[in-house]
């Protein structure tokens, strides 16, 4: 909470905290009063240098009226209902790129689709049923499934939006098929629970028990799931899985029993204790254990292989910066709230619906970015240029 820079600033940090049974007392105030500062002046001020590039983002724009609603606050007045109506405007548009036959995709995700019809649902601002249709026959047809397989933080985030839309009293006309939705959600959640606990993988795990948490029956299969996937997180956290700031702010609320449905009335009086600053022991000066990584791009012409150098400990993101000052090797990144991820490596930039991998080869995706991801001795990791 100390980064207040606009590419550190982390709306789904403030949700997170507020969601907890902690508080950061002053840092939290003026976390807030930075995020205000900030993201209305990118949102609704003029273009600016650094921000343009992807400037704003419907996702980012969605967690902000999440942090607002966190506060208690509801989005009103000149500048909040602008933001409503940007917000608007971003699904209107992610919508028309759906197409009416549903053979489009989103310009973005639906993940960001879900969140901005949560963020707008939790301020009590109603949708026309055609936006909230795309998503329907997204979680009916699983158009929202990338790679064949369930995308369990973008079903989840449906979930979570559906269950707002319902707990609202929201569209309606389109309930039983809400309702239904739901439903669908969620089984297919169960479905992908892995012999660990987890839901899809560790770091989706905390967006599928937000949602399944808020479901009104308590059956047995569904509280034995919610114990399993329960215990596999805290295990997942003594093995010191939870480093990136974005997962943590969505892992806090579940391991207090809230969700972001919980944002309809937040309890912005409930008691919370007072956060502590931790306080570090200086370590003894050690000579760092070097390490080799194999960095191999085989996505390009001439294929790029070669053995980095690094002190042990070191993230990905280090591996690359050391292996472009060696030489024969560039790369790209961008900010984002989940940290910087690969725009372009040896020149080649990520089209339209392409994205970088990052694979422990031969061909096992990693869960974490380059700056979370910390390599192991002799380990080979290849960036590789795939569409979606």
């Amino acid at each position: 909470m100390d980064r207040l820079s606009l590419e550190h600033l982390n709306p789904s940090v403030y949700v997170g905290l507020r969601l907890s049974s902690v508080q950061a007392g002053a840092k939290e105030a003026l976390y807030l009063h930075h995020l205000k500062l900030d993201y209305q002046q990118n949102l609704l001020g003029p273009g600016t240098s650094e921000y343009d590039r992807d400037k704003p983002s419907m996702g980012q724009l969605a967690l902000y009226l999440l942090a607002l609603r966190a506060n208690c606050e509801f989005a009103g007045g000149h500048k909040g209902d602008r933001l409503v109506s940007k917000l608007k405007r971003f699904l209107e548009d992610e919508k028309k790129a759906i197409g009416h036959n549903h053979r489009g995709h989103p310009n973005t995700s639906y993940y960001q689709y879900g969140l901005g019809i949560l963020a707008l649902c939790v301020h009590q601002k109603r949708l026309h049923g055609s936006v909230v249709g795309k998503l329907l026959h997204a979680v009916e047809h699983d158009l929202h499934l990338p790679w064949g397989h369930l995308s369990v933080d973008t079903a989840a985030m449906a979930g979570l939006a559906f269950t707002c839309l319902e707990r609202s009293n929201f569209n309606s006309n389109q309930r039983n098929q809400i309702i239904l939705a739901i439903k669908t959600v969620q089984d297919k959640i169960l479905k992908a629970q892995t012999p660990e606990g987890h839901f899809g993988n560790v770091y989706s795990t905390p967006l599928a028990l937000q949602l399944l948490m808020t479901s009104p029956t308590i059956e047995v299969e569904l509280s034995i799931a919610c114990l399993k996937a329960r215990a596999a997180l805290l295990a997942s956290l003594e093995d010191g899985a939870f480093q990136n700031v974005l997962m943590i702010s969505q892992l806090l609320p579940v391991l207090n029993h809230k969700s972001y449905v919980d944002l309809i009335s937040p309890d912005c009086l409930e008691p919370r204790a007072m956060l502590e600053p931790t306080m570090e022991t200086p370590s003894q000066i050690q000579v760092p254990e070097v390490i080799r990584v194999m960095l191999q791009v085989l996505s390009v012409w001439p294929p790029y292989r070669h053995s980095i150098s690094v002190p042990a400990g070191s993230s990905l993101e280090d591996v690359l910066k050391k292996a472009q000052k060696l030489g024969g090797f560039i790369y790209g990144t961008q900010a984002s709230m989940s940290g910087p991820y690969l725009t372009s490596v040896m020149g080649k930039e990520a089209g339209k619906r392409e994205f970088w991998q990052l694979l422990q080869a031969p061909d096992t995706p990693l869960l974490q970015g380059i700056a979370d991801y910390r390599p192991k001795d002799g380990e080979t990791i290849e960036l590789k240029l795939v569409s979606w």
